[in-house]
């Protein structure tokens, strides 16, 4: 929580200082300019590989696959396109690094290797419940007798 704290207090100084920095360089009016030419390409990157990636999970789903390096993609997208939105260099950069396909999986990877993010999931859950209830004893045979869930209605 420390860490949230120190790194909202710091990146908008850090991100202020960089922006000042560029913009005496070369000029205030091309450094706006140069904000918002991120934050459009950004968009269009985000466009692109969000389709992609919902793309993916549709397919992996429809398998009956957990889609969960394409949901942890997805939510790395959304972050990138935060950070693009979000006006500074910094940012930026954190941003596009979220969006270049090859630099979000290693991301990813680094991530799920640290344990920083775990991805679990009962997505087969269906499946394992319907081998149970074939069985001789499970959720919907006790005891060798049938139970069927439902709604009951008394109409008098």
């Amino acid at each position: 929580m420390r860490f949230l704290l120190f790194l909202f207090i710091a990146m908008p100084i850090l991100e202020m200082w960089v922006l000042i920095k560029v913009g005496s360089s070369i000029g205030a009016l091309s450094t706006i300019a140069l904000v918002l030419l991120t934050a459009m390409v950004g968009l269009a990157l985000i466009r692109s590989q969000g389709l992609s990636t919902l793309t993916r999970i549709n397919q992996k789903m429809a398998e009956g696959q957990l889609p969960a390096t394409e949901l942890l993609e997805g939510f790395f997208l959304a972050i990138g396109g935060a950070l693009l939105l979000t006006p500074g260099f910094i940012t930026d950069a954190i941003g596009f690094s979220c969006l270049i396909p090859l630099l979000r999986v290693r991301i990813i990877g680094l991530f799920l290797k640290r344990g920083w993010l775990q991805a679990q999931s009962n997505f087969n859950a269906q499946a394992h419940y319907r081998q149970q209830s074939s069985s001789p004893v499970g959720p919907n045979n006790i005891d060798g007798k049938t139970t069927i869930e439902g709604d009951f209605k008394r109409e008098d």
